[in-house]
């Protein structure tokens, strides 16, 4: 065994060992004091084995991709690969909610008290509706917005309304455009590395992207949907700073304007941005009217929802209010400032982890390595930077297995760096494959 293969394992048994720490110390926490509010932590879920119609398709799905994948991925035509990534991506994250059947799995997850789709009578008149959001926010307003609703900037709500406007309605049409559009996150972070760090990488990355433990709580959230969008915006940009494209400049403004108004936490998305144009920064200086279309594109979403009446900041302070009225103000922080990091192994993989190794050993040797490899390293440098910003905030204490996804999705290209692809996609699909058929997640 070769001794970077070692060190690779060596990481792999530490996130390992990170996850299991969790669990133990997080269900003595919990049955000593019960201020976890997790039935089985880290995560939300319950400890409950079961089969269901998706279990043969997720299986089918897996053993395709871990024995054809990385050879498909190197000789397929880009344009095919794409969307060869995008229906296996969907066809994963289907098939493993499935597992939990129809109802439970796909059409009822936006359905729950604390979801989306119970607030779609009240968007009647949406103008109206934008004006008064924040009067709802705080738990002791009257009528107070369930805790998804609350806890997110209305755009996130409006998509589910204008669902429902145009005839897709109910949890089914919403879980269903969660895992069409969740799926496409794979396709745009390829894109971006592709544009970034070289064709090689992002072929090599692209199976890794795929079959990600994320599939199981990307069917079906809005978080999926959101770290879709978070994604295009990243993906866009990268092709507006490569090609010098002001039409693909002012296209990612719009879609990172629009990350912000689905979810406060996205603006660290931000910092995945900034890497992007520290990279292709030689070609904002050839051509600076990129920014110029970039912060246009970017304006417009929070220009549109201001002039609606809705005060993004004054929101916020409100969220920030109600989250310490509710669980989170109790939860407590010396656990989940390192517990969150072990949700975040559990839906990335064993194969990130020591992909995020060779990440680091790349920056460090960075003088002597390939210049894309420096550029793919830098990149998944800034996405792991937004999440531990995200974690060190205290604004994400559990659920961040859902929550960071829009991040996860960025850090799965490290696998791109490992040796032996075809074991590492193995020990990625069994994972998810265990955390489906033996736990009941929810939030």
């Amino acid at each position: 065994m070769t001794r970077p293969l070692l060190r690779d394992l060596y990481a792999a048994l530490a996130a390992a060992l990170l996850v299991t720490a969790a669990v133990l110390v997080g269900r003595h926490i919990q049955h000593s004091h019960h201020t976890l509010f997790v039935n089985w932590p880290p995560l939300l879920a319950a400890w409950d084995p079961h089969v269901g119609p998706g279990a043969p398709a997720a299986l089918l799905v897996a053993a395709a991709v871990v024995a054809y994948g990385p050879a498909l991925a190197a000789r397929l035509p880009w344009r095919a690969l794409l969307v060869t990534a995008w229906a296996t991506a969907t066809a994963w994250i289907a098939s493993l909610a499935l597992i939990d059947g129809w109802q439970r799995g796909i059409a009822g997850r936006l359905t729950t008290p604390h979801e989306y789709l119970q607030v779609i009578d009240r968007f009647d008149d949406i103008p109206a509706t934008l004006r008064d959001f924040t009067h709802h926010i705080l738990l002791e307003s009257p009528d107070n917005w369930p805790a998804h609703v609350a806890g997110h900037p209305p755009a996130a709500t409006l998509t589910f309304v204008l669902l429902d406007r145009i005839g897709l309605r109910g949890g089914g049409w919403a879980g269903v455009w969660c895992i069409a559009v969740g799926a496409t996150a794979c396709v745009a972070v390829l894109i971006a590395v592709r544009a970034l760090a070289g064709e090689n990488l992002a072929r090599r990355a692209a199976p890794f992207l795929v079959l990600a433990p994320a599939a199981v709580w990307m069917g079906t959230s809005a978080d999926a949907y959101f770290a879709a969008v978070a994604a295009w915006a990243v993906a866009l940009l990268a092709l507006a700073v490569t090609g010098r494209s002001l039409w693909w400049a002012a296209a990612a403004g719009l879609l990172f304007g629009l990350t912000c108004y689905l979810s406060y936490g996205l603006t660290l998305v931000a910092l995945i941005g900034a890497a992007v144009l520290l990279l292709g920064r030689r070609h904002v200086r050839e051509r600076p009217m990129l920014l110029a279309a970039l912060l246009a594109g970017l304006a417009v979403v929070p220009t549109a929802f201001t002039l609606a009446g809705f005060d993004w900041w004054e929101a916020y302070r409100l969220l920030v209010t109600r989250y310490y009225q509710g669980v989170g103000g109790i939860r407590p922080y010396g656990y989940w400032v390192w517990a969150n990091l072990a949700c975040a192994v559990l839906i990335t993989g064993l194969a990130t982890a020591p992909g995020l190794r060779r990440t680091g050993a790349v920056l460090l040797r960075r003088r002597t390595e390939p210049p894309g490899h420096v550029r793919l390293a830098l990149l998944v440098s800034a996405a792991l930077l937004a999440l531990l910003a995200a974690d060190l905030s205290g604004m994400s204490k559990a659920e961040t297995e859902r929550i960071w996804l829009p991040f996860a999705v960025w850090l799965l290209p490290a696998c791109a760096f490992l040796t032996r692809p075809r074991a590492w996609l193995a020990a990625q699909a069994v994972l998810a494959l265990l955390l489906n058929h033996l736990l009941r997640t929810g939030w």
